[in-house]
């Protein structure tokens, strides 16, 4: 029996020939603009993973991780591959090297991401549970996302919605 005979995806796949994301961010605009620069390779979804996603992202120089964030339900573990990408948190910021990694508990409130502010790609993994029900608080913007069948709807903080 082949790899593929039982679900018709390959067992294993060289990750950088995942394709890139068709769409680069789920954000309105105008934060999805903000995200240019970066790329992400859904590994999770090529194999079909429901439980969690796993995303292969690389940041060119100048680009950024996401807005700075926080999730209501949601743990969020990075790996930096390589470059040295700046986290930042609540606590402040800090430059992480190759063999780097940080986790961002649910429910704690502590917003975070990453930026590229060196003139190197950035490439490292992403993974992330998908609890329904999530919610993301984003302390430097005027947004607020809920999550609803899987899909994210973005709102002012007021709760009027993005058109």
């Amino acid at each position: 029996m082949s790899d593929t005979e039982n679900s018709g995806t390959p067992a294993a796949v060289a990750a950088r020939e995942v394709p890139v994301r068709s769409k680069p961010s789920v954000y309105p605009e105008p934060f999805a603009s903000r995200m240019a620069g970066r790329e992400k390779r859904a590994l999770g979804e090529r194999f079909g993973l429901t439980n969690f996603g796993v995303n292969l992202t690389t940041l060119r120089p100048g680009a950024a991780s996401s807005l700075r964030h926080a999730h209501t339900r949601q743990d969020e573990f990075i790996y930096v591959l390589a470059g040295t990408p700046t986290l930042h948190t609540n606590a402040g910021s800090q430059v992480l090297q190759p063999g780097d990694c940080a986790g961002f508990k649910a429910g704690t409130g502590d917003a975070h991401r990453l930026t590229n502010d060196s003139d190197e790609d950035v490439l490292y993994l992403e993974v992330g549970d998908r609890t329904p029900g999530d919610e993301g608080h984003y302390p430097d913007d005027d947004l607020k996302a809920e999550q609803h069948d899987g899909q994210w709807r973005f709102l002012h903080k007021d709760g009027t919605p993005y058109a």
